[in-house]
C-alpha cells in the first residue's frame, strides 16, 4: 500500500511541475507573443481557469507528501520526503502571498480595465512563479530520489 502512495504521489507531484514549468517556460511566451491585447486576455483566462484548479493541486501533493512521511515514517528515505513537504508547503506559502494577489487582479483584467502597469505586474507574477517552479522542482527531485 506505500508503495502505491509513494507512486501516486510523485506523479501527481510530476504532473504540477509538468503544469508549472509549461506555464513559465511555453504558455506565457506563446501567449507574450501574440498581436494586440491577444497575450493579456490570454493570461487572464489562464489565470481563471488555472487558478481554480491550482489550489486543491498544491494543497492535494501537500497532503499526499504528509501521508507519505507519516506513513514510511522508518523509511530510509524519510528526510527527503519531509523535506519535500516542506518545500511543497513553501510553495503553497509563495503562491498565497505572492502570485496568488497578482492573479487575482489579473484575471478580471479586459483591456478597457487593465491598469497602467499591468505588463509590469505580470512580469512580476513571472519572476515569482519561476522561483516558485523552482521550488517544486525540487521538491520532485527528492520525492523521486526517496523513491530510488
Amino acid at each position: 500500500m506505500l508503495n502505491a502512495l509513494e507512486v501516486v504521489t510523485t506523479v501527481v507531484v510530476g504532473l504540477l511541475v509538468g503544469v508549472e514549468f509549461s506555464v513559465a517556460f511555453i504558455m506565457n511566451r506563446i501567449l507574450d507573443a501574440l498581436p494586440e491585447d491577444s497575450g493579456q486576455l490570454g493570461h487572464a483566462h489562464g489565470g481563471r481557469m488555472l487558478g481554480a484548479v491550482m489550489p486543491f493541486w498544491y494543497i492535494g501533493s501537500v497532503v499526499l507528501v504528509g501521508i507519505w512521511a507519516a506513513a514510511g515514517w522508518d523509511d530510509h528515505g524519510t528526510g527527503l520526503v519531509v523535506t519535500a513537504g516542506g518545500l511543497l508547503v513553501l510553495s503553497v506559502v509563495m503562491s498565497i502571498l505572492l502570485l496568488v494577489p497578482i492573479n487575482n487582479r489579473n484575471k478580471t483584467w479586459t483591456p478597457e480595465n487593465r491598469p497602467a502597469d499591468w505588463k509590469e505586474q505580470l512580469n512580476r507574477w513571472g519572476r515569482w512563479h519561476y522561483l516558485r517552479v523552482a521550488v517544486i522542482v525540487a521538491a520532485f527531485a527528492l520525492l523521486v530520489t526517496a523513491l530510488a
